[in-house]
């Protein structure tokens, strides 16, 4: 699925056409290779003006108090390690961990990105990192509303006592999905604009394509069927448990967080 998905993408637009996946609009009007170029010339590190680092940008966050909001850091990555990289032997749902920020529908979300590798790459550019040409500036691109755009971000992440206050590095120095989510934050509004949302969301933004739900509240008879062929074709996948009462007699009997979002990442019977 994912490879005719991009075939798809493709063929919507004309050759290199505006909001194409060669060439995306240009999200705030930010260029980001001429912004690049012209911080590198300089010696500088990018400060981006449209997603300041404050609290603004961090936006309403329901599981930080305000005594811990006064407490958040803005660090660049090599601030948290001085070997700090961009992508370690590739992309995995298994690189990264859900901080304070209620989002798990979009961090399940790109763990079912991360197994369909021609999705990912429209995504994620992968020709980024905090060595040749670095200027603490980086980009990501998504589906909006029918053209692609490509989404600018400093590097400039919330911690508190040095540790992210959302998604964060399960090796500690691996930082593509903290910009990612970044990058997304800024797209939303703010990282609170992030909280309590739905996988079709994101894997919508993450392809330009549609997606199909089904409620397992409802007998659904041909569910595992349509499970098999759409991971048999690399579809993203993915799912939420159910909230309240029922919620936690799933998680006693399964394990399964209640009010949680996760990736499928296999059919089997």
């Amino acid at each position: 699925m994912a490879s005719i998905c991009v075939k798809m993408i493709h063929s919507t637009y004309e050759s290199g056409g505006k909001g194409s996946p060669s060439n995306p609009l240009k999200f705030k009007n930010q260029d980001y290779k001429k912004l690049k170029n012209a911080l590198f010339s300089k010696g500088q590190l990018f400060q981006d003006e449209e997603f300041p680092a404050n609290l603004d940008s961090l936006g309403n966050l329901e599981e930080i108090t305000e005594e811990q909001l006064e407490e958040v850091q803005w660090l660049r990555p090599r601030d948290l390690n001085p070997a700090a990289a961009f992508i370690v032997d590739g992309l995995s749902r298994f690189d990264f961990k859900q901080g304070d920020v209620g989002n798990c529908w979009f961090l399940s979300s790109i763990g079912s990105l991360t197994l369909c590798k021609s999705l990912l790459v429209e995504v994620v550019p992968q020709n980024q990192n905090f060595n040749d040409g670095y200027a603490g500036i980086f980009h990501f691109r998504f589906w909006r509303f029918g053209k692609w755009v490509d989404v600018v971000v400093d590097d400039l992440l919330p911690t508190r006592d040095r540790i992210p206050v959302s998604v964060s590095s399960r090796s500690g120095g691996e930082f593509w999905a903290p910009l990612l989510e970044k990058a997304y934050a800024k797209l939303c509004g703010s990282y609170g604009d992030m909280i309590a949302g739905l996988n079709p969301e994101a894997f919508k933004d993450f392809s330009g394509g549609v997606n199909m739900n089904y409620k397992l509240s409802k007998n659904q008879p041909d569910l595992f069927n349509v499970m098999k062929r759409a991971f048999q074709c690399n579809a993203m996948l993915g799912c939420g448990t159910f909230c309240g009462a029922k919620g936690k007699k799933f998680f006693k009997e399964f394990g399964l967080v209640d009010g949680h979002a996760f990736a499928v990442t296999g059919v089997k019977q």
